[in-house]
């Protein structure tokens, strides 16, 4: 049963982290991209690729992932959404970012294969070690320290007030003299950096697979809704009840209800509190 839990808290605590990479995303453009959680099958799938191909040391490989996650996060927004931003159409990037996100899965399963591949270890240490094996932890301290790390972001760094500013009013930091283009690339690189480095950690968690794109953006937006979005702190306890949830039912009733559950999550918290547990309705005066 403590396994159980602590699996949950794991996997909940990754939900967390992308749940935390669709804010970043989400803080410039007032964009849900769906590729999220394909930054981190990214990552873990090239960190595998370099550590376990290669023969590279983790802290090698890692620069390397999270410049490529942050490359990713760059051409996401330059080819799903400047171009829909800027012709004004409503929501069509959850066509143009849907569309990018399959593109990108079908590659690495022609390139990687369609079997899940196990993830290295990033640290020695014993298989044996139960409860205290890193890939429980390291998903856990990783999602922490996103959670407390974005939030001095946004309120103590100039760059992170330019961000709640181009959120806010684009027209008006633009007026400004804000280049929010500019702004709204660095953001997407910096959520691209985050989602690659939940893949690459929690890879011993999850495994080298290229279907987890899809996978961990459903379970991250469930745990972003459920949060409340915007709020990193809903974020965190949306993944984490998330997880356990989803442990608790595969431990006492199989597999097959753990999506079941998920949604009936969303479902249940969208009912009673549509803005999410922490999220807020703003009102605007105009």
């Amino acid at each position: 049963m403590l396994n159980t839990l602590l699996t949950g808290l794991a996997t909940g605590a990754l939900y967390a982290v992308v749940a935390m990479v669709f804010n970043i995303m989400y803080s410039t453009s007032r964009v849900v991209s769906l590729t999220t959680g394909h930054l981190a099958m990214l990552g873990g799938v090239f960190g595998a690729w370099l550590i376990g191909g290669f023969g590279l040391p983790a802290w090698v490989a890692l620069p390397i992932v999270l410049v490529g996650g942050a490359a990713f996060g760059l051409f996401t927004e330059a080819v799903a959404i400047r171009r829909v931003l800027a012709s004004g159409s409503e929501h069509l990037w959850v066509l143009s970012t849907l569309a990018l996100g399959t593109v990108v899965q079908h590659l690495m399963a022609l390139w990687w294969g369609t079997e899940p591949k196990k993830f290295p270890r990033l640290f020695e240490q014993d298989y044996g070690a139960g409860l205290w094996d890193q890939k429980y932890w390291l998903p856990i301290a990783l999602a922490g320290l996103a959670a407390f790390g974005l939030a001095a972001f946004y309120r103590g760094t100039v760059l992170g007030r330019v961000f709640t500013a181009v959120s806010e009013d684009p027209f008006a930091a633009r007026a400004r003299g804000i280049p929010v283009e500019r702004v709204r690339g660095l953001s997407y690189a910096l959520a691209g950096m985050l989602g690659a480095l939940a893949g690459f950690v929690a890879g011993q968690l999850t495994y080298a697979f290229f279907a987890l794109g899809m996978w961990l953006t459903l379970s991250g937006f469930i745990a972003l809704a459920a949060g409340g979005l915007g709020s990193n702190l809903g974020a965190l306890v949306g993944g984490l009840l998330l997880g356990l949830l989803g442990a608790l039912s595969t431990y006492f009733f199989g597999a097959q209800y753990q999506q079941s559950v998920s949604v009936g999550l969303l479902l249940l918290v969208l009912l009673v509190k549509p803005a999410g547990l922490f999220g807020t309705s703003s009102v605007r005066h105009v």
